[in-house]
């Protein structure tokens, strides 16, 4: 009788863990955006999604509140060289699109890659939008990726960025360069189209440290 009973409570912790485990299963596998917690690297179901553009409605009000400069225009006659040239992507603060490669053309330029649902991006994107400000900075471009476009300009709203973004709808961008599966990522585009990824570090937290590494990659090519 001790023998049988000790096989029925084995039993049951058993089939308590199977039901565990099920439930934990169903619950990291719902498809859900990431959110602000997540780390470093695309986590779970994020690696499938897709930026999504909404409707001019939705936009257009998130537009005028994140104020964010024009998107770089395509210089006459130019149509740009390097992994960028015939990329083009929508814009983030306007309703128009952007042959990057083309656009990107007069001067160095940084290119960042970023979600709004990345933690890690939600610190550096301020520690970029001070650069971006300062008298000898080089133009900065955000490329938003796996995100909806309504939740990043409430992110560039809320640090109060103002430099220009565009939407990576497909991945064309990503492909592009190159990019490995993870965010934030940072690259300096040279005006021959040639790009570089900035590696270190891997997320800026201050705006020296972007000035610093924009430095070190243009005076190592000069």
């Amino acid at each position: 009788m001790t023998r049988f009973k000790a096989e029925i409570r084995t039993t049951v912790v058993v089939l308590v863990l199977v039901v565990v485990s099920t439930i934990a299963l169903w619950t990291r596998d719902d498809g859900a955006v990431p959110n602000a917690a997540d780390s470093h690297g695309e986590q779970g179901k994020s690696g499938q999604l897709e930026s999504t553009m909404e409707s001019e409605a939705v936009l257009e009000p998130l537009r005028r509140r994140a104020a964010l400069l024009p998107c770089p225009e395509r210089k006459p006659h130019a149509r740009g060289s390097g992994p960028l040239a015939g990329v083009t992507v929508p814009c983030l603060g306007e309703s128009r699109s952007v042959d990057l490669g083309a656009a990107l053309t007069e001067k160095p330029t940084l290119l960042n890659v970023w979600a709004s649902w990345c933690a890690a991006c939600r610190k550096e994107v301020p520690a970029l939008a001070e650069y971006a400000t300062r008298e000898k900075a080089i133009p900065v471009v955000g490329v938003s990726v796996k995100d909806c476009a309504s939740n990043a300009l409430k992110l560039m709203n809320e640090t109060g960025a103002h430099y220009p973004s565009v939407v990576d709808v497909d991945g064309e961008v990503r492909r592009a360069l190159g990019a490995p599966p993870v965010v934030p990522l940072t690259y300096l585009l040279y005006p021959d189209g040639t790009v570089k990824r900035i590696a270190r570090p891997a997320i800026f937290e201050t705006a020296e440290e972007v000035a610093g590494a924009v430095r070190r990659l243009l005076s190592t090519d000069s």
